[in-house]
């Protein structure tokens, strides 16, 4: 090569080199650029979307619920729901959770030591001393519930029914027990009971109703089923002090009993084949049969079908006071006062009256009963003459050995598989072995 084209190569190698180095990364640009400009930005709208979600459920960890398990149903639990409802739109921070578990006490016997379960039971008070002593409740007199609170809010029997061993175990709901509701347009006076105490009228007219119209005179759900509770008014009614007392002494083999139990035999013969709620009811607004030997809950559903009713006491019932309990869970979940503030907010006066109002029950709060609109309702003074001549529901542990006994040799008699005196001493037997394991 000619050593003259030397310094032009020379000046052409510089030139290439300055150029490398000034010139920007062109091959780079556009392999970055797809990647990040439109699928990034169409995705950018999206977070705010996401993030703005959050306010929306982060309240949820503040809402606090209270479960209660209860034994209300039908049209009487519709208007117990709305009350609730109120509770919630006052307290919105508050959710209540309403459940009715098939078998409460065994339900309870397992939820409840695992945590599990409700806060507040809605039980009668006859569950009191069972449940306090397994320790699944805890005494509210031991969370500010007062005796003088107690005496200036309820009525005298209500607050007798929650007191069990010096301590306030509940706040009591409504008063109840059964008497006969009959329909006005099919009974007419000549088959009306005039003595509420005199059961061989009640059957001579039970006959004579059957006789002349065809029809059934009573239905009573706990006919001819283990029900000790719808059959008190039978026994007690023939002089029968109670199924067991506060000692835990039982009286299901006496000769009052005995009596009781004769009568149910023989009103077999005058009786549905087979008797439950469902059946008593359909039955009352069909015309089938002339009365309801019932309680305050069903007054709601009767009314609802348009029957004429009227109300009659016959024997003398089991008064039971429906109460919220209050549980160990509500307690160890850290709700104690938000349960009672519930309790309390659903048995004051207030809210029994509209209850009363709608579901014909019989308010434990005294201003709620003594209210002018409440006091005139038939269900109020029918059921309340019925009630005067009951006997009351013990809170006593012992009450709880009374069910199966009664209830099972009860279902027997009427069924006929046995006769009253042998039922009846296989009852005591039973009921007596049920007391010794408590004591």
């Amino acid at each position: 090569m000619s050593k003259k084209f030397l310094p032009l190569i020379s000046l052409m190698l510089i030139a290439m080199f300055i150029l490398a180095a000034c010139k920007p990364a062109a091959t780079p640009v556009p392999t970055t650029a797809p990647v990040v400009v439109e699928p990034a930005a169409t995705d950018v709208p999206a977070e705010p979307t996401a993030v703005a979600e959050v306010p929306t459920t982060a309240p949820a960890a503040d809402v606090t619920t209270i479960t209660i398990w209860n034994q209300w149903d039908g049209k009487y639990l519709e208007a117990i729901e709305a009350a609730f409802a109120d509770y919630e739109s006052l307290h919105p921070d508050v959710v209540i959770d309403l459940s009715k578990p098939e078998d409460v006490k065994n339900a309870l016997t397992v939820a409840i030591p695992a945590g599990e379960g409700p806060d507040i039971i809605g039980w009668a008070n006859d569950a009191i001393g069972e449940q306090a002593l397994i320790g699944n409740i805890v005494a509210v007199s031991d969370y500010g519930i007062t005796d003088a609170f107690l005496a200036s809010t309820y009525e005298p029997a209500a607050v007798a029914g929650v007191t069990w061993m010096g301590q306030i175990w509940g706040l009591p709901e409504t008063q109840e027990g059964i008497a006969l509701v009959y329909n006005k347009d099919l009974v007419t006076e000549e088959y009306l009971p005039t003595d509420p105490m005199d059961f061989e009228d009640l059957y001579e007219k039970a006959k004579k109703f059957q006789e002349d119209t065809g029809n059934v005179l009573v239905c009573n759900q706990g006919f001819g089923a283990s029900d000790a509770y719808h059959m008190s008014p039978i026994y007690f009614g023939h002089g029968v002090p109670s199924y067991v007392d506060e000692e835990g002494v039982g009286y299901l083999n006496s000769p009052e009993m005995v009596a009781g139990a004769e009568w149910l035999k023989k009103f077999a013969t005058v009786s549905l084949a087979e008797n439950t709620y469902d059946i008593c009811n359909a039955a009352l607004s069909e015309g089938k049969i002339g009365m309801w030997w019932t309680g305050p809950w069903a007054v709601a559903g009767v009314e609802e079908s348009g029957v004429n009713y009227g109300i009659l006491p016959m024997g003398s019932p089991f008064v039971g006071i429906k109460t919220l309990l209050l549980t160990t869970n509500a307690v160890d979940r850290g709700n104690t006062d938000i349960a009672l503030d519930v309790m309390k907010y659903f048995t004051s006066a207030e809210v029994q009256k509209k209850l009363s109002l709608v579901n014909k029950t019989i308010p434990a709060a005294t201003e709620a009963l003594n209210d002018p609109e409440v006091a005139q309702l038939t269900a109020v003074v029918g059921f309340g003459a019925s009630l005067n001549l009951g006997v009351p529901m013990s809170p006593s542990p012992f009450s709880s050995a009374q069910w199966g006994p009664v209830g099972d040799a009860s279902a027997a008699i009427w069924t006929g598989a046995k006769e009253p005196a042998a039922a009846l001493d296989e009852a005591q037997a039973a009921l007596e072995e049920a007391v010794a394991g408590m004591k």
